[in-house]
Parts: C-alpha cells; sequence; structure tokens
C-alpha cells in the first residue's frame, strides 16, 4: 500500500463487517488509526437481514491491528449523537487528532410501496438520515478545530442516485444522503474539509442474509416490469466491499484534495439507464 493516509486518524461507522469493515482495514492498510463504531446488536424490526454481532466488531478490531495501526471500537447506535460524541472524544484523547470521517452505516427494507409501515419507514429514514448527520455533526467539529482540513464521505447508494425498485423509504433516505453531503460541503468548504457521497450498486455484504432475498423477491412479483432497472454495463454484477473501499479511501487521501460536493457512482453502470 501507498500510506496515503499515514499520520491520520478516520471515524467510521457500520464498521463490524462488511462495507465498514472494508473501509477500515482499507485506511489502516494507507497509515490511518481508525475508531470505529457499530450498534453490533438488534436492528429494527423491519430489517430482515441478521445483524452484526460484538464478535464481528471484534474480527474488525483484529483485522486492523493486524495493520500495525491502532483502532477504538465501540458499539453505539448512529442514532445516539451523545453516544457517537463520545466515541469521537474517547477517540481524540486515544489519537490526538480527526482527520477523515466515513458514515457508512445504514439499513434497509425491501417492501411493495403499499406495504411500508409507518413505523418501517420511520425506522429507515431514522438510522440512514438521522443517523448519517449525526455521525457528521459527531466528528465534523474536531476536524474544523484541527485546523488541517480532512475528508467526509457520506455512503448513500445507486438508490440515492436512480431509485431501488420496492424501496420507497430506502430510496428517499438515499437521495437525503446525497442532498445532504452538498450542503454540508458547501458549509465545510472553508474549513478545507471536502464532503462527498459514494453510491455503490448491488455489494456482496451480510445484507443479503437471513430473509432478505426472499423479502425482495415478494416485493418484485407485484411489479414484475421493474426487476431489471438496476442491471449494470460491466459483467460484475455485485461488487465486493474493498471495492467501494478503494474508492473511500480514494476521497480521504490527498489525491481528492480538490473534489469536494461530487456523487461518486461505484455501481458497475447500472444508474447511467
Amino acid at each position: 500500500m501507498s500510506a496515503r493516509l499515514s499520520g491520520k486518524v478516520a471515524f467510521i461507522t457500520g464498521a463490524a463487517r462488511g462495507q465498514g469493515r472494508a473501509h477500515a482495514v482499507r485506511m489502516a492498510r494507507e497509515g490511518a488509526d481508525i475508531i470505529a463504531v457499530d450498534i453490533a446488536g438488534p436492528l429494527p424490526e423491519c430489517v430482515p437481514y441478521h445483524p452484526a454481532t460484538p464478535a464481528d466488531l471484534a474480527e474488525t478490531v483484529r483485522l486492523v491491528e493486524a495493520t500495525g495501526q491502532r483502532i477504538l471500537a465501540s458499539a453505539v447506535d448512529i442514532r445516539d449523537l451523545d453516544g457517537l460524541k463520545a466515541a469521537v472524544a474517547q477517540g481524540l484523547d486515544m489519537f490526538g487528532r480527526l482527520d477523515v470521517i466515513v458514515a457508512n452505516a445504514g439499513i434497509t427494507s425491501p417492501a411493495a410501496w403499499d406495504e411500508i409501515t409507518p413505523d418501517a419507514f420511520r425506522d429507515v429514514m431514522d438510522v440512514n438520515v438521522t443517523g448519517t448527520w449525526n455521525t457528521v455533526m459527531a466528528g465534523a467539529p474536531a476536524i474544523v478545530e484541527g485546523g488541517r482540513g480532512g475528508s467526509i464521505t457520506l455512503i448513500s447508494s445507486a438508490a440515492g442516485i436512480k431509485l431501488q425498485p420496492f424501496m420507497v423509504h430506502y430510496t428517499a433516505s438515499k437521495h437525503a444522503v446525497t442532498g445532504m453531503a452538498r450542503a454540508f460541503a458547501a458549509e465545510l468548504g472553508k474549513h478545507n474539509i471536502r464532503v462527498n457521497s459514494v453510491h455503490p450498486g448491488p455489494v456482496n455484504t451480510d445484507m443479503g442474509t437471513g430473509d432478505m432475498v426472499a423479502e425482495l423477491g415478494r416485493a418484485m412479483e407485484t411489479n414484475p416490469a421493474l426487476q431489471n432497472m438496476m442491471l449494470p454495463f460491466l459483467p460484475v454484477y455485485i461488487a465486493e466491499p474493498e471495492d467501494i473501499a478503494a474508492a473511500v479511501c480514494f476521497l480521504a487521501s490527498d489525491d481528492a484534495k480538490l473534489i469536494t460536493a461530487e456523487a461518486i457512482s461505484v455501481d458497475q453502470g447500472s444508474t447511467k439507464y
């Protein structure tokens, strides 16, 4: 690795597994110390896939430490702003600085438009929108105080560029994240803090476990004409978490020092038609 993040500290949510773990490990390999949080426990009732566990978060710690970098990990729900602030404060005590935020944590819940319950809509918006806002609000003041500038990446989705059929609430939340990134970029730019959103298509993570595939299949049966809306241009239909982490790490590095307010798709072209 090129050590593009040598000496920097990154605050990453949803770090117990999947994309969040990939971001943490890649950034550690590039020289960053990591402040990692994850709920590592039960998710809202509408979520059909298996949640992350404390053991998953411990494995992320092991993998980061294996790179030679330091990590502080804690179980925090991103809907808990005070909990996020406490995690950042502990990280500042340990590492002395903060340079990078990756607001990665989020949930999804497939259902036909008329089967989404008020509770499900509220849960998805609370986690994906309010939780992302909480993440920035918990960490950005420390980057501002550091006076060195920095990078904030909000993980949106192809659903935040185009849409995701059978996920009205998820699509709404990820469009909100796209706009949030641009709005934060405008106001934080004077501090030389860059804010971008990244938009993965299908990724090989634990979001495909449990009843996720079955629930999505049931929703698709209500309108089969929408099943192929997200087909990619490239022959790779499902990305690996490390593919997304490569883009996120680039945005965190000085190689992207003039890139801000951008919506970066890493979706094999699936949003382009």
